[in-house]
């Protein structure tokens, strides 16, 4: 029986009805261990209580207790933990030269000063790591729990251009772990944080070339430009990409799809909708994303979004919009509906053509599209999900805002009410005297919202 202490799990909570309830385990308890094995993380107690008969060694004060348990091999013992990951999460190694914590303002709340480089939160949240702290034994552990997908943040595979954009002189050392990882089967995705004049061009060339070897287990690479704030002083020189830099990007990334997709069936490598809609150019079509693979990392986003919009279009014309399930406080078809929907200056232009299409097949409806320039982090950073508060209330108070304002649900904090700079949905309602409506991403949530309809 382990004798350190520094793997055992306080328990924070007890499932009602569970096996842990029903044997006496109580909040406060200590998890010693599993059929005589230490619980490092998470993924050792998913493991190990999967088998059908366990040995577990709880501490209740200064009293062990061993608890013989037979069960179901998908039945869970019903234990909650203080930490998601029964562990202090990594922080990362790096000083990467386009960091965007770097980046960061003063003053703001401190979780957006950390660093992450978790390869857990790969697994668990989808998480990009770049692997350099992690040692033979964390690959193991990947490779015994067969945890998947692992998703990398190449940048470069030039080692030694990988060192000098981390600043970590071990940067360029992880191409052997990456080997491991694909001979045994750990599917794969990765991305490039393209920087203009230092992994663009022949570089990039270079490294669209080289994830070839990644094969079949690398299912996906993203290419998205550096997002440059207002606070780099002391940092790197970056140069931001436009309109002209833009399209030779573009090129080169459809000219590798196309090799892959002749030689494997994929086109591997995608170009985020950055690049197309600050090129001027059609984004490709559903078929060259190969199922959305990259959609966190802005590929092909709208590209499904406007997708989803007709194909809810065609259910309401379908079902001539008096089949309609109109919610309590919903508009019916006969009456006017005004909104305003707040979104980025990059894709503002967009939302308005997808507004605009909405408003066709309900005439009834004005949708008002307000790009808000992002005065907190600076110009080039044109994104929706870095808009704060305080810019939407700057630039959105005295205007006719309709009887709600539509908010796209990647400007707040993950599971709760608060932008970037800690202002809640609740305070700009009250400044701006104003309802807010949360939109979810996928475009029946958009055309419902905007409408004020259920359809379907």
């Amino acid at each position: 029986m382990p004798k350190g202490q520094n793997n055992y799990h306080k328990i924070t909570s007890v499932a009602p009805g569970s096996i842990a309830e029903e044997l006496g385990v109580e909040p406060g308890d200590l998890l010693i261990s599993i059929n005589d094995q230490e619980i490092e993380d998470v993924f050792d107690y998913r493991y190990l209580s999967q088998e059908e008969e366990l040995l577990v060694v709880v501490r209740k004060g200064d009293e062990d207790w061993e608890l013989e348990i037979e069960k179901d091999p998908s039945e869970d013992l019903g234990i909650g933990f203080e930490s998601g990951l029964m562990d202090e999460y990594r922080s990362c190694r790096n000083n990467c030269i386009f960091c965007f914590v770097n980046q960061m303002p003063k003053g703001m709340r401190r979780t957006l000063y950390f660093h992450d480089d978790d390869a857990r939160l790969s697994f668990l949240q989808g998480n990009y790591i770049t692997l350099t702290n992690m040692s033979d034994h964390d690959i193991d552990r990947i490779i015994r729990y067969h945890l998947e997908p692992i998703n990398i943040s190449f940048h470069t595979m030039n080692p030694q251009l990988r060192c000098q954009m981390l600043r970590n002189s071990s940067a360029g050392d992880v191409f052997g772990k990456i080997r491991r990882l694909k001979e045994a089967g750990i599917e794969l995705n990765g991305q490039i944080v393209l920087c203009r004049g230092i992994n663009d061009g022949d570089e990039l060339e270079y490294s669209l070339r080289e994830f070839e070897q990644y094969l079949p287990q690398l299912k996906s690479v993203s290419v998205v430009p550096v997002g440059l704030t207002r606070y780099r002083e002391r940092l790197p020189k970056l140069e931001p990409f436009d309109k002209e830099s833009a399209g030779p990007v573009i090129d080169m990334i459809e000219r590798w799809q196309q090799y892959y997709m002749e030689r494997y069936g994929i086109h591997l490598v995608h170009a985020s909708d950055e690049w197309y809609i600050m090129a001027g150019r059609e984004l490709p079509g559903e078929e060259r994303y190969d199922g959305y693979l990259q959609l966190e990392n802005g590929v092909g986003m709208v590209r499904l979004l406007t997708e989803e919009v007709r194909e809810t279009l065609r259910m309401a014309k379908q079902s001539s919009l008096a089949e309609c399930n109109i919610p309590a406080g919903g508009s019916t078809t006969a009456e006017k509906r005004h909104v305003t929907i707040a979104t980025g200056r990059l894709i503002g232009p967009t939302i308005a053509s997808i507004a605009e299409e909405i408003m066709q097949v309900f005439p009834q409806v004005q949708a008002d599209v307000v790009p808000i320039t992002n005065h907190f982090f600076g110009e080039l950073i044109t994104v929706s999900g870095l808009i704060t508060g305080q810019d939407l209330v700057a630039q959105l108070q005295g205007r006719d805002l309709g009887e709600a304002l539509l908010l796209p649900c990647n400007m707040l904090r993950s599971g709760e009410n608060v932008l970037l700079d800690d202002m809640t949905v609740e305070q700009i309602e009250e400044t701006l005297q104003i309802k807010i409506i949360i939109v979810e991403s996928d475009g029946r949530s958009f055309t419902e919202a905007v409408t004020g309809i259920r359809i379907g």
